[in-house]
């Protein structure tokens, strides 16, 4: 049987190794879905609700896999529907290509059907290689371009095959004029940091007394290396939102997540310190970085086109996180001073006892942030957690401690809702052997998260640990931009824009055979928790949280929390919760004591 253009694409990424194509079909790529079948589904259709979700899927993939993610949809709509994932996968650096088809070559220009300009429409999200394939020749080219410039990159990319082409016998590129022939594989060098460079950002470190580092998920393969320089400079670790996994929150020294969803530790380290070292983070809130004129600083990353940003850094070091820090190690000198780790730690102690008291708090009926924080003692030590966007982000990144080897993403850049649930099926598909849990608001639920349950009742089984749990902060409200409006617009809830209607979630999950576990008393959170973890399917949690718990910026004082609820306030619905709960959680700073679990 002659081999067509769709057969060898496939064959092609099998070469590449790919094993998993998150797609949803459509006829503009009927000829890579007849391929498929031919191919004995050799690599894997893992069939999503929505070509959204397959983009989010793949993203979710690459970035707990480390491998690129593939995603695939049809013309016209199947492709405009690709977008939001691949500019989640643009703004989080992650290496992802789209396969997508487009309408045959002979009504392109004629106002057909589906017909979209694609070139066009992915330009921006694929910019750094986007092209379409109209005779059989410029494959393998395209694909291997595309595999390997997504890797390079740390970006999507984008081939588009209209659906004569996929159907054309297929012949390799020749040894001819204005043909171009290809090959498989990428090796990565093994590069030396510039020695001048290493040295002096060395000279600034150990003149620093007070040294705080900044890690982002570019520190994520040099866990050890940060740990070593934290302990030779006496510094303390804040964690940017994507680099939350790079180190254990079991260590007295890191101080957890920085910025709005950040810790008051992050937050008293940054103002406090006099020299900031900055490893694979580009963290775009400079508000929360030292005063401009505050610390000396250093900056590593592995991309040169975001070294500089953010900060007046004196010292910018392009290079591999782990290989730049083995080279300055041997440059740093131990602090005998140690009062400033002794403060860091103190202060860190102090703010997990806060965040327990914080969690532990009466609330109506259970409040979020307990959800996360019994957590902390009953997850397994191989999880990888995702969250979506909105007020799950703020308990995800306050509440709970990473530790072992969990691993932990959501949207950061983007910030999109909905990714929470196709991250953790991707998260599934790329380790079918560990545990996954997502985060997930009930605004992010309805948009998305119901249809892909259904995804996840379709695969569950082929998983070697079936465990993948969805835990869903059900409070009927769109929670993130409720707080929004009354802090940053000093206007009080719109019911019409932000009450959801109320659904029965667990219902939905049990009726597709999924264990589902309703809870609305605080002290069965922990036990929820015990028995999905212990289940032999996935599981959802439905969660009552209270809507009126705040997430309290970690620079917010007393007083700003008072005289914005006063301000807020004006004809709320939930004006007297809001105060209450607000003001009740902030003095929880003040109480005397420290630690927490």
């Amino acid at each position: 049987m002659t081999q067509t253009v769709a057969d060898y694409l496939l064959e092609r990424l099998r070469a590449w190794e790919v094993e998993k194509v998150f797609a949803y079909a459509g006829d503009g790529i009927n000829g890579i879905l007849a391929a498929f079948g031919r191919a004995d589904n050799k690599p894997a259709f893992i069939q999503s609700r929505h070509e959204e979700m397959s983009a989010f899927e793949a993203v979710g993939y690459a970035k707990f896999s480390g491998r690129v993610g593939v995603c695939m949809a049809t013309s016209g709509p199947g492709a405009i529907h690709l977008l939001n994932g691949l500019y989640d996968a643009l703004l989080d650096h992650v290496p992802v290509v789209a396969i997508v088809g487009q309408t045959n070559r002979s009504a392109m220009g004629g106002a057909y059907q589906q017909e979209v300009d694609l070139l066009s429409l992915f330009k921006d999200v694929a910019h750094h290689y986007v092209q379409m394939a109209t005779v059989p020749e410029q494959l393998p080219n395209l694909l291997d371009r595309a595999i390997r410039t997504a890797l390079t990159h740390r970006a999507p990319t984008c081939i588009i095959i209209p659906a004569d082409v996929q159907d054309l016998p297929y012949n390799p590129p020749g040894h001819v004029f204005k043909q171009v022939p290809s090959s498989l594989g990428i090796r990565w060098p093994t590069s030396r940091p510039d020695a001048a460079g290493v040295a002096h950002a060395a000279e600034i470190l150990n003149a620093g007394e007070k040294v705080a580092i900044l890690v982002g998920q570019g520190a994520r393969g040099a866990r050890a290396e940060v740990e070593e320089v934290a302990e030779l400079l006496g510094a303390g670790v804040a964690k940017a939102l994507l680099g939350k996994d790079v180190l254990s929150d079991d260590l007295p020294f890191v101080t957890g997540s920085i910025g709005l969803l950040g810790t008051r530790a992050s937050y008293e380290m940054m103002q406090g310190c006099d020299t900031l070292l900055t490893v694979g983070s580009s963290f775009p809130y400079t508000q929360f970085l030292p005063e401009l004129d505050q610390a000396r600083a250093v900056q590593i990353d592995l991309d040169g086109g975001l070294v500089g940003l953010r900060y007046p850094y004196e010292v910018n070091l392009v290079g591999d996180s782990a290989t730049t820090l083995q080279a300055l190690l041997p440059a740093l000198i131990r602090k005998a001073d140690r009062s400033w780790r002794e403060k860091v730690e103190s202060d860190v102690a102090h703010w997990w006892g806060v965040i327990e008291r914080q969690s532990t708090t009466e609330a109506d009926p259970v409040n979020p942030m307990r959800l996360v924080w019994e957590l902390n003692g009953r997850i397994p030590d191989d999880t990888i957690v995702t969250a979506d966007s909105g007020s799950s982000a703020n308990w995800y990144a306050r509440c709970l401690k990473m530790r072992g080897s969990m691993r932990g993403s959501l949207s950061g850049n983007l910030a999109t809702m909905g990714p929470g649930v196709p991250y953790a099926i991707g998260a599934k598909f790329a380790h079918p052997d560990r545990p996954v849990l997502a985060i997930v608001g009930d605004g992010a639920m309805q948009m998305n998260g119901l249809a892909e349950l259904i995804t996840i009742a379709r695969y569950w089984r082929e998983w070697s640990d079936p465990r993948l749990v969805v835990a869903v902060l059900h409070n009927n409200d769109l929670n993130q931009v409720t707080w929004e409006l009354r802090a940053m617009e000093g206007a009080p809830k719109f019911v019409e824009s932000q009450t959801l209607p109320d659904v029965d979630y667990a219902h939905f999950a049990a009726s597709l055979d999924l264990l589902a576990i309703h809870v609305d008393k605080p002290e069965d959170v922990g036990p929820a928790w015990d028995r999905a973890f212990a289940a032999d399917r996935p599981t959802l949690l439905d969660v009552r949280t209270d809507p009126d718990v705040p997430p309290i910026p970690p620079h917010a004082t007393v007083e700003q929390i008072k005289d914005a609820a006063e301000a807020m306030i004006k004809g709320d619905e939930d004006a007297l919760g809001v105060v209450r709960t607000g003001l009740k959680q902030k003095l929880q700073e003040f109480l005397p004591g420290k630690g927490g679990s």
